[in-house]
């Protein structure tokens, strides 16, 4: 029996016992392999009916009803209370609208003011995302403070009596490396200074804790593993116990403790409701509150066992399957170093993913050199993430 063949039979018995392949039928998938998911996901199958509802009833005939009949006004607490059990945070503490990077800017000044005016330098994860860089330097001189930029296993040594706040990426984007969320909270806690968590790349892919380890603050999107639709809305965590000194820097009408009593004089709303701003855009919001029906009682936990299998046997096939030396897996092998993606150095990637998206596997090239792999354990399967790898085997002759 070939190495394919034999390859091709383990997915299918893996396929059999996946506890969550009937989840699949809940999005609107084609046949090609989708393993973009960290950068968009999968459309599930009912959002456009209730789209229609939403569209034709509650906008088209209840008009501006629906701010009360139909709930439009609590959305961002009421789908914020839905996503926070996928980031491990109880009722109360996530509130939903506006974009992640307006939600980091949020955050992280609103961090730097609660520190103190003694501490004068934010830490910020040299390898995040681009823009978590520039809200940081903006944040920086908005608020008088020095910027410094370390990778995650640099900041534990940088931390000091001058940190007012940290700002880091749980998930590498480029390389999928999931960084140490519980003992680099403890270490930034120890020197007396806040935490801001970016999980745009882990929530909907694997357990994140924020309560159990007394995260200060969290931002992420929504339209990665949690397949809320292009430019769904982001949220932002609150923990509990902060809610009463965060001072937001975008104060607003919809965060003030009298919405409509239109006064010159702000007054901010107990709670989350703080992190609101102005009025919420409320057809992505409910888009992504219809989504979010697919999680229910779906286990973080189990998602993220399959996440691993599908990641720990893609590498397998490809190892099988392509010529040695050919491709660098730049994502960490061990499992507690590991999001849900697999990123491959490819010295022609960029001519690489277009020839795998006309034969029908759709990853995503991140300059220079490297093909992203994001494996939405929802609805990719282990034939499909060998028919992947044999594409890509394929794709590089």
């Amino acid at each position: 029996m070939s190495e394919s063949n034999e390859l091709a039979l383990i997915a299918e018995k893996l396929d059999a016992a996946d506890e969550l392949a009937e989840l699949r039928g809940k999005f609107t998938l084609d046949d090609v392999v989708y393993l973009d998911g960290n950068s968009l996901g999968a459309l599930p199958a009912h959002v456009p009916d209730r789209m229609r509802d939403v569209l034709c009833r509650q906008w088209g005939e209840l008009r501006i009803r629906s701010w009360e009949e139909s709930g439009w006004w609590t959305a961002p607490e009421r789908i914020g209370d839905r996503i926070a059990p996928l980031i491990g945070a109880a009722p109360g503490q996530v509130v939903v609208g506006d974009s992640t990077s307006v939600n980091v800017f949020k955050a992280l000044v609103a961090a730097v003011r609660m520190a103190g005016d003694d501490r004068d330098e934010i830490l910020v994860d040299a390898t995040t995302f681009p823009t978590d860089g520039y809200i940081a330097e903006s944040a920086a001189r908005m608020t008088g403070r020095t910027l410094r930029a370390l990778t995650p296993a640099e900041i534990p040594a940088a931390l000091g009596p001058r940190t007012a706040a940290v700002l880091l990426n749980h998930v590498d984007y480029r390389t999928g490396r999931l960084h140490d969320l519980p003992a680099l909270t403890a270490a930034v806690h120890d020197a007396g200074a806040l935490v801001v968590w970016d999980l745009c790349h882990s929530a909907g892919a694997l357990p994140v804790g924020l309560d159990a380890h007394g995260v200060d603050l969290a931002v992420g999107c929504t339209y990665k593993y949690l397949n809320g639709g292009p430019g769904s809305p982001a949220y932002l965590y609150v923990r509990r116990d902060l809610q009463p000194r965060f001072d937001s820097p975008l104060p607003g009408w919809n965060s003030h403790a009298e919405p409509f009593g239109m006064s010159a004089e702000y007054r901010a709303a107990p709670g989350a409701v703080r992190g609101r701003v102005g009025t919420p855009d409320i057809l992505s919001m409910l888009a992504l509150d219809a989504a979010l029906d697919v999680w229910d009682g779906v286990s973080v936990e189990a998602v993220r066992a399959k996440s691993l299998a599908l990641t720990d046997f893609f590498l397998r096939c490809v190892t099988e399957y392509t010529e040695p030396g050919r491709l660098e897996c730049v994502t960490p092998l061990r499992h507690e170093e590991r999001g849900s993606q697999i990123a491959l150095r490819c010295s022609d990637a960029a001519e690489v993913m277009p020839r795998l998206i006309e034969r029908g596997v759709v990853g995503d090239f991140r300059r220079p050199d490297v093909l992203r792999f994001g494996f939405t354990p929802l609805y990719v399967g282990f034939a499909e993430t060998e028919r992947a790898a044999r594409v890509l085997a394929g794709a590089l002759t």
